[in-house]
């Protein structure tokens, strides 16, 4: 189905690039995307995704908006504060972006329901926009069980780092880090502080890597590590290797089910 008028005048910046053109960005109409967190990481990156035209973004989260959170996550305004943040992100989308659809669910993700939430629309691309841990295990665990392609993300203070995970091309998050870290080992954004331009730059990253999955351009950050200090302005682009003897992605798996490894495992701020 061809583009309407309007929305090759919209997606125009889009179809004069070679590597998108019309087809790619009907692809990018057609395609669905999954952001679990609708905080510093994942709001950006959704605004990014509904202005460029992804026709179903989901969004997960089970928090309200805190006036603290408006440092960051670009997506809520002040007049949203104590309203859900699905709710909220849901209708930024609709008033940026009317070709968009938005699936929320305000809801913890948990080992119960991820793989369900993950399935519910047949998600292209799974975005992890949480902080801390468990979570990034339970997304990384999730998308691998169920064979989706998802972008990793975290910041903290001045600092960011992101890869991307593609099922039979590389490493998983825990190929990496094999295991998530003892209980309060390392702070979270909120014990911590974090930049609030930093969620920007990531999360603008991670929509990128979800855009040129969905067009199939370019190199992802799939087999690497980027990351990204602030106060020295440089990204280092870290190589990592696969581990056959991954828990879940390995050559003989035994997580064959999604995890929650603390109760509290999905803080999304």
């Amino acid at each position: 189905m061809a583009l309407t008028d309007k929305q090759m005048e919209r997606y125009s910046r889009h179809v004069i690039l070679k590597q998108v053109g019309g087809k790619g960005q009907q692809k990018i109409l057609k395609s669905k995307v999954l952001v679990i967190g609708t905080g510093g990481l994942g709001a950006p990156a959704t605004m990014y995704l509904a202005a460029a035209g992804v026709g179903n973004i989901g969004l997960v989260d089970f928090d309200t908006v805190d006036l603290s959170n408006l440092q960051r996550q670009i997506i809520h305004q002040t007049a949203d504060v104590g309203k859900a943040k699905v709710k909220s992100g849901e209708e930024t989308i609709n008033a940026m972006n009317p070709d968009i659809k938005v699936t929320t669910y305000n809801e913890k993700v948990t080992a119960a329901n991820i793989c369900d939430i993950i399935k519910d629309k047949d998600y292209d691309f799974v975005i992890d926009g949480t902080d801390n841990f468990p979570a990034k295990f339970l997304i990384n665990d999730a998308c691998v069980i169920t064979k989706k392609p998802f972008s990793h993300a975290g910041i903290i203070r001045f600092e960011g780092q992101t890869m991307t995970y593609v099922p039979g091309k590389g490493p998983c998050y825990r190929c990496v880090f094999k295991e998530p870290p003892p209980p309060d080992a390392v702070p979270t954004c909120r014990q911590a502080g974090v930049l609030g331009v930093m969620g920007g730059v990531i999360g603008t990253l991670q929509a990128t890597e979800a855009l040129k999955y969905i067009l199939g351009i370019g190199e992802l950050l799939t087999g690497y590590l980027l990351t990204y200090n602030a106060l020295t302005m440089t990204f280092r682009k870290v190589k990592l290797p696969k581990n056959k003897k991954c828990a879940v992605c390995g050559e003989n798996p035994i997580v064959l089910n999604p995890v929650d490894y603390e109760a509290n495992a999905c803080d999304m701020r």
